[in-house]
């Protein structure tokens, strides 16, 4: 064994290092990201036994030379090796129970398989070897099961004990058995699946690192960081171990409980304040509108301010319907269907555009919400009042002296709630809205790019304990939504929901909360002109560029915070804005191609230009996604964003090096000249929009 050496210093010149397979191992090496980082486990190439695949338990893995000709094939036999080492290490000292380390391998090799592009699934097509034979089997493995596979225990040599923990096992395998990026994808929606080209979802993003693509997406959604990810997978690991441990159960609970520790320790925001997870902002609307009907037996009107700027189902949440046709917890319902034990509400909306497109002023607004509230309350309703501090073209609305004028109601019943959701917050400002009483939405994965479905609520302690002193349960519908450990242990009205627990919200939340934790890291004063030196130049980039045309100003900020203190809520961090061809806007559906356009490696359109234009073409550009806008008074077109997220800051603070942090915003102010660029070429060739 004396020719092994570990991977990453073996580059002997043969078939492998060919130009034209250059490129395509880079590619699948980048995958290798996804792959579990294990302290003292080497990966070491054996040259001697080329087609040697072996587990040494706690120690390494061995792997022959012929494995990384065929690049993904030694994808899949590492992926299993690491995660079959990941297991052993949480296993009791006594290490018997070995079977459990294949079974919970195999299961999260395939799924990693299934996770694979099509092209690289056609590379392993032809091939014959065990593993990759096994994964494909139509099979549910059970430790009965596997036993017969006598190759299996041939990677590690070790013989399987005899123990029958199956049942102990069971629940844990079917949890946690899973690849992290699987994991970031689940307890959500259809909306998080990925294609099986690009590996992209509805959002344009991945449940794994992207650092190829350009991005400035946070408006919308963002891949996960390489940092995060790999925080997220180290917590994966910490859960499997306790777990085996403490139970399923025990374990989660107190991880769950330790995330929101976690969170208002990162906000800097009282323990006494209670926080729900839900897996988006849209969950996050139904438990509000599930709160509401618990807190007073009024008829209720929610006034929904930014109707036309908020998610798409979140009326339809506020209404106690199904607003998807499944559930988070992956239950079948009808959308548009009344969810089981939901009262009937009214829902007065106070869209920010007229009818003709235009941006109202924030007086107008103030005036449109008072009445509402006001009549509202002359016929004895509770009112629940929807603030916007931040919608997804950053505007606010009410302003504070309309919320103060409420005072002059008689006998006023109301409740308010920030949507927050866009996170572009200081933790002053959520306490301050918490001392005076009112419920926060926030998401993970906006401001602070954490992976999309992220959603809380935090309720300050005079809610809470309203809430908590009232007997009543929420209504039964919501058994489909929601896990108990979901919500505040203590509080009664959520007794009944479910045992279970949403590990893909889990996960989602532990990478923003690490997102969280760095941004905070920057120090305040470099924090802050790293943001004004950002936005500025985005500002400016967007206004000269006589092709876009900006859809923010002066006339169209909408702030609420009267102070000269620097803020997130005082500084605009999302730029929309038109695109234009021959001065005319274009149309809502040019726009959705440009913007696929913009984060696809469109060169092989450009294969006979220059080599400049080719590297332009082929440069991933993720932004936010497009939101139709009338241009002027008639004409139906659509905006999209460039957004400032947490990461242009946290990701440019490294050593505590003030030069390089200016340097590497500024490179990252260079990556959005080259957005302006590619937009500029997709529109000279207008072929490419039809």
């Amino acid at each position: 064994m004396a020719n092994n050496k570990l991977i990453e210093n073996q580059y002997r010149r043969s078939s492998l290092f060919e130009k034209e397979n250059v490129n395509y191992l880079v590619s699948v090496l980048k995958r290798f990201n996804t792959v579990p980082k294990i302290n003292s486990i080497n990966i070491i190439t054996s040259i001697s036994e080329p087609d040697l695949f072996k587990i040494v338990p706690n120690k390494s893995i061995k792997i022959g030379s012929s494995f990384l000709e065929k690049p993904v094939l030694a994808l899949i036999y590492l992926r299993y090796g690491i995660e079959w080492q990941l297991w052993y290490k949480a296993l009791d000292k006594e290490k018997s129970d070995i079977i459990l380390c294949d079974l919970a391998a195999i299961k999260v090799t395939r799924i990693f398989y299934e996770l694979l592009p099509k092209e690289d699934k056609e590379k392993l097509k032809n091939l014959d070897y065990f593993l990759v034979n096994l994964i494909k089997k139509n099979e549910i493995f059970k430790p009965e099961s596997l036993k017969k596979y006598e190759e299996l225990q041939h990677f590690h040599g070790l013989n399987n004990s005899n123990r029958n923990s199956e049942e102990v096992w069971k629940p844990i395998l079917e949890n946690l058995a899973k690849p992290t990026e699987y994991l970031l994808m689940a307890g959500g929606d259809l909306r998080l699946n990925i294609d099986e080209f690009q590996l992209l979802n509805k959002y344009g993003c991945r449940p794994f690192p992207r650092p190829e693509a350009y991005t400035f997406a946070s408006s919308t959604a963002t891949s996960v960081s390489n940092y995060a990810f790999d925080k997220t997978d180290k917590a994966r690991s910490i859960l499997i171990q306790n777990c085996l441990k403490k139970g399923l159960k025990n374990a989660t609970i107190d991880f769950s409980e330790l995330l929101k520790n976690n969170l208002r320790r990162a906000l800097k925001i009282k323990d006494d304040c209670q926080i729900i997870f839900s897996p988006s902002g849209t969950d996050s609307s139904l438990q509000i509108g599930a709160i509401t009907q618990i807190m007073t037996d009024k008829e209720i009107t929610h006034v929904l301010v930014a109707s036309d700027e908020t998610g798409s189902g979140i009326a339809t949440a506020l209404n106690g319907r199904h607003f998807e046709n499944t559930t988070a917890l992956n239950y079948p319902v009808k959308q548009g269907d009344k969810i089981e034990g939901f009262r009937d509400v009214d829902l007065i909306k106070v869209p920010f555009r007229d009818e003709n497109g235009q941006l109202k002023s924030s007086s107008t607004l103030d005036t449109e919400i008072f009445d509402a509230i006001s009549k509202t309350n002359e016929l004895g309703r509770h009112v629940v009042l929807h603030a916007m501090d931040q919608s997804k073209l950053g505007y606010q609305s009410p302003s504070e002296e309309m919320i103060g004028n409420l005072n002059t109601l008689d006998n006023l019943s109301i409740q308010i709630i920030v949507d927050g959701s866009q996170l572009r917050l200081d933790p002053i400002d959520i306490r301050q809205y918490l001392n005076k009483g009112y419920i926060v939405t926030i998401t993970g994965s906006k401001y602070f790019t954490g992976p999309p479905y992220a959603g809380a609520l935090i309720v300050p302690k005079s809610v809470s304990t309203s809430i908590n002193s009232v007997k009543n349960t929420i209504p039964k519908g919501l058994t489909n939504y929601y896990n108990h450990s979901d919500w505040p242990t203590s509080w009664y009205c959520s007794k009944d929901l479910s045992d279970g627990f949403n590990y893909g919200s889990y996960m989602r939340w532990n990478a923003a909360i690490v997102e969280m934790d760095r941004y905070f890291k920057t120090p305040i004063l470099y924090r802050n002109l790293g943001i004004e030196m950002f936005c500025n130049f985005v500002e400016d980039s967007i206004k000269e560029a006589t092709f876009l045309e900006p859809l923010f100003g002066d006339e169209t900020k909408i702030n609420t915070y009267n102070t000269e203190k620097f803020g997130l809520r005082n500084i605009r961090t999302i730029f929309p804005f038109f695109i234009l061809k021959n001065n005319e806007a274009l149309a809502v559906d040019a726009v959705k191609k440009l913007y696929i356009l913009l984060n696809s490696d469109i060169s092989d359109q450009f294969e006979s230009s220059s080599l400049e234009i080719i590297r332009l073409a082929a440069q991933k550009c993720h932004i936010g996604q497009a939101v139709d806008v009338k241009y002027g008074h008639d004409f139906q077109s659509a905006v999209l964003r460039i957004s400032l997220g947490a990461r242009v800051i946290s990701e440019s603070w490294v050593n505590r090096d003030i030069s390089i942090y200016f340097r590497n915003i500024e490179a990252q102010m260079n990556q959005f000249t080259v957005i302006i660029k590619k937009i500029e070429m997709i529109l000279n060739n207008p072929e490419l929009l039809k």
